[in-house]
């Protein structure tokens, strides 16, 4: 978001600086606020990585993952909560979740075969080398994502979660339970969300202003 740009205040620190050269223009380094749905992102990124506790190695940068937008909207957010700002992308949902592929995802399944998404917590593990090329393995950390590994659900790049993709047919293709992301913006993944860090995705009706529920606790 584009910071306000306010004359009143921008001439009040000109003349703050040439009053006293060594006093820094601190106004012009803070970064912009968070709308109300950036707050809830960053409201959720902080509950599961302490609902995640020493699982993590890492929890500067949360994924959230929510899944009761259109898979044309980016609902993918990478919430970081050291600098505290949110950045959203594509991100595609699993064959078994949208059986009538309108875009919407319609339940979550963690059993094998389902080629369903799965809601809950994971931790995200190594690069390696699969069907779609450097993909990230993934860990449930819930058990409603306990198959994670035996299933093969990971993060990975796929031509059919693209921008192109949904400008032809106003949806994303959708995966195999796979967390499938534009090849440009899986390399946003591959630096800053792989390694230990926390993977969440439910369908958290982000555009709303319901209140948000906590989540059970952790037991694997």
């Amino acid at each position: 978001m584009a910071r306000t740009f306010n004359r009143r205040n921008f001439l009040g620190g000109v003349a703050i600086a040439a009053g006293s050269v060594s006093l820094p223009l601190r106004v012009a380094a803070q970064p912009s606020p968070l709308d109300a749905r950036g707050r809830q992102i960053m409201e959720i990124a902080r509950r599961e990585v302490e609902r995640a506790g020493n699982v993590l190695w890492r929890r500067d940068i949360a994924g959230i993952a929510d899944f009761s937008a259109h898979s044309s909207q980016p609902r993918f957010h990478f919430a970081n909560l050291e600098q505290g700002t949110v950045r959203s992308f594509l991100v595609a949902h699993g064959t078994g979740s949208d059986p009538e592929h309108d875009g919407y995802l319609d339940n979550f399944s963690n059993v094998e075969g389902s080629n369903c998404t799965s809601r809950g917590a994971y931790v995200t593990w190594e690069w390696y080398k699969g069907r779609y090329g450097t993909s990230i393995r993934l860990g449930g950390l819930d058990g409603s994502n306990s198959n994670a590994l035996p299933r093969a659900i990971v993060m990975h790049p796929a031509t059919y979660a693209t921008p192109e993709h949904v400008a032809r047919w106003g949806r994303l293709g959708r995966s195999n339970g796979c967390f499938a992301m534009s090849p440009d913006n899986f390399r946003e993944a591959l630096w800053h969300l792989s390694g230990g860090r926390l993977l969440f995705a439910d369908q958290l009706n982000l555009e709303g202003d319901g209140k948000i529920e906590p989540s059970p606790p952790i037991t694997g």
